[in-house]
């Protein structure tokens, strides 16, 4: 799966003065999940409906 390409988006709820923040980028198929402060760390990619299933979760907590 190649996301070079892919269009990430940074939480709605991040600033810029260097919090812990995610940003997400998805295609038909996953949704892939980064820390904005290291975005060539590494990533997590699930399944849409897993990544459905973890905002849920998040929500509910």
């Amino acid at each position: 799966m190649d996301l070079k390409k892919a269009v990430w988006r940074k939480a709605s709820r991040s600033t810029n003065n260097g919090g812990n923040c995610v940003e997400v980028a998805s295609t038909s198929d996953v949704v892939a999940i980064r820390d904005s402060k290291n975005p060539d760390g590494g990533m997590v990619v699930v399944g849409r409906e897993e990544a459905r299933a973890l905002v849920e979760r998040i929500k509910n907590a």
